[in-house]
């Protein structure tokens, strides 16, 4: 299930604040983006121990228990996670990737928040979280029955949701220096094959292995660690990030002119990792109109041309990165600065030959 109405993480407690009172509330969203978690927090922030039910894991049984002898007759007896006499958070993860058995024994619990004899305790809530079936993730068709008893939120990542809980987290300040400027590799679309890709909790799990190796991880370590947890692109980009800290040497330098593209082999990675950020800081800066850009971004604009003219002398497919349109074919530069490109590159390769 996708939907086109999404909420940030920073925007979920203060809605699950009146749905989950009310009612049993489903979290979609990729994996990776923390919804667990937001879980967790949530029913802390509430004062409710948080009980939490993995959909993969379970058999019917484990929900309404097996049946049990007392005064003559039979009854079932639920698990004694379930059956507690105060209130708490029941947490349903990964329900649509359970059986349709299993999703079918849940259905009194989301609905009369009752199994059997037992009733959930007043003041206790119910939430559910699942991956999407789009997002290459176990996910099952859930019956329209079960799909009517809850209220159902899709959650989106936010790269500025992240970085300020990152920011009291101790996220390795490499990461989170490199998502300040590049916000826009915080979460990558599951991939079709099985390989890593970027999330949430990916950026963290590599941050935790930079804590560990600490500052003098050697760059061959770097590179294994950074593709074992970053989609391909990412990790190259933020390799040759690292590269750049470590030798001081910025797109700020290269913009001023103090210093110039790399052109060594080796600095392959550089070289596009520089283009990417120079790209990005074009979409940055750059106005949509001329006639909204002050002198300062007009000087930078004029030297901005005379960079893709060098970075064309190393590598003209590099050079096209930086001007390219996106995915659906779209501009993503001012048509001002494409039309000036256009117009003024072959008098400055003229100038500079």
């Amino acid at each position: 299930m996708e939907s086109a109405i999404t909420v940030t993480p920073a925007q979920l407690p203060s809605l699950l604040l009146h749905l989950a009172v009310v009612r049993p509330v489903f979290l979609w969203g990729p994996p990776g983006i923390g919804k667990s978690s937001l879980v967790r927090d949530f029913a802390a922030a509430l004062g409710l121990p948080c009980v939490t039910l993995l959909g993969t894991q379970l058999a019917p049984e484990d929900l309404i228990g097996v049946p049990e002898i007392r005064d003559g007759r039979s009854r079932f007896a639920p698990p004694e996670v379930i059956a507690r006499t105060e209130p708490y958070c029941l947490f349903l993860d990964e329900l649509n990737a359970a059986t349709p058995e299993v999703q079918k024994a849940f259905y009194s619990l989301i609905l009369d928040r009752r199994i059997g004899g037992y009733e959930l305790p007043e003041g206790s809530i119910v939430l559910g979280a699942g991956n999407r079936s789009s997002d290459n993730a176990l996910a099952r068709p859930m019956a329209s029955a079960l799909v009517n008893r809850l209220v159902h939120v899709h959650l989106r990542a936010s790269s500025t949701d992240w970085l300020v809980w990152a920011a009291h987290n101790g996220v390795h300040p490499w990461i989170f220096d490199y998502l300040t400027d590049r916000p826009d590799q915080l979460w990558s679309k599951p991939p079709k094959t099985e390989e890593p890709f970027s999330t949430p909790r990916s950026w963290h799990m590599l941050s935790d292995a930079l804590h560990s190796y600490g500052p003098d991880v050697d760059e061959e370590t770097l590179t294994v660690l950074t593709h074992g947890t970053l989609s391909t692109r990412h990790a190259t980009g933020f390799a040759a990030y690292v590269k750049t800290v470590r030798h001081r040497y910025g797109l700020d330098a290269i913009v001023r002119g103090d210093a110039p593209w790399p052109r060594a082999a080796n600095d392959r990675d550089l070289l596009f990792f520089f283009t990417e950020a120079f790209r990005a800081r074009l979409i940055k800066d750059l106005p949509a109109s001329r006639e909204h850009a002050s002198p300062s971004v007009r000087s930078f604009a004029a030297r901005a041309k005379v960079m893709l003219v060098e970075l064309a002398e190393i590598s003209l497919e590099y050079a096209q990165i930086v001007v390219a349109a996106d995915d659906d074919g779209m501009p993503v530069l001012p048509g001002w600065f494409l039309i000036e490109v256009s117009r003024d590159l072959p008098r400055l390769v003229a100038a500079r030959a």
